[in-house]
């Protein structure tokens, strides 16, 4: 497998943890409630770090890492923003939709490909990190 491939796979990860930053600070807007306020700014630090080890990963290979979420992405944080509730059980319920499907699910899917063995644990740090904040938000609501 060639470096190219693999800086093409990290880059995609790294747009969806810019998304992931993106949607953090849409949450972090919309919260009324000082403490969920604080666990999404933890929140959206831990995926800053990821992103910082994935730009890091990226230019050791000889890549140019990614520095926004891309044009769809782009899109859809515009859209959720329009569309996100205003109640913090909705707000925590579009987290753990959103981590889930993207923080989990599909960069699972994306690390199943051409990845080294440096870079696939890397990735599987960032999915770990979405993980446990389904967990911390699953917690907040009961």
């Amino acid at each position: 497998m060639s470096n190219e491939v693999i800086i093409e796979e990290l880059n995609t990860l790294l747009r969806g943890t810019y998304m992931g930053i993106r949607s953090f600070e849409h949450y972090i807007q919309k919260a009324e409630d000082d403490e969920l306020k604080r666990v999404f700014q933890s929140m959206q630090q831990e995926v800053k770090l990821n992103a910082q080890k994935l730009a890091k990963r990226i230019q050791n290979l000889g890549g140019v890492p990614a520095d926004d979420e891309g044009f769809s992405g782009s899109m859809h944080s515009f859209m959720h923003k329009a569309m996100l509730p205003d109640d913090s059980k909705e707000i925590i319920d579009d987290a753990l939709k959103g981590l889930d499907h993207y923080g989990v699910q599909y960069s699972e899917e994306l690390v199943r490909g051409d990845l080294d063995p440096v870079s696939k644990q890397l990735a599987e740090e960032v999915i770990d990190t979405s993980r446990k904040q389904i967990e911390q938000l699953q917690h907040l609501l009961h």
